[in-house]
């Protein structure tokens, strides 16, 4: 039986974007630089209406948030790519009281990794 229900996308959920130039400009370094720290997971970002964006929260003042690249080899390594990924860090996950990015963003990285590692099982 079909249920009417309210679907909202995880992304709604990123407070701003930025585009790589934009990035580049933040970070003070070269476009190509900001390509290489999305590719190294430095960044992350994705296309939206067909152009790369980045959630501006995760440059902390003017450096790419730093639990960032490890939190995402571990999702990429439980077996989610990268699209999806990008959006398990937007959504609100049972085992914290929010989302993941929210709790790296306040410093609580080894309780994102942990429910990450339980994407695996």
């Amino acid at each position: 039986m079909w249920q009417c229900c309210l679907v909202t996308d995880v992304l709604d959920n990123v407070q701003s974007w930025i585009t790589i130039p934009d990035a580049a400009e933040q970070l003070d370094i070269p476009v190509g630089r900001v390509r290489r720290l999305i590719e190294e997971h430095h960044l992350i970002a994705i296309k939206r209406d067909g152009v790369l964006q980045i959630p501006t929260e995760i440059i902390v003042e003017g450096e790419p948030l730093p639990s960032l690249p490890g939190t995402m080899i571990v999702l990429l390594d439980s077996g989610l790519n990268y699209d999806e990924a990008f959006r398990w860090l937007y959504t609100v996950e049972e085992s914290l009281p929010g989302t993941p990015m929210e709790f790296l963003l306040k410093g609580h990285k080894s309780a994102v990794r942990r429910a990450a590692m339980l994407l695996a099982l």
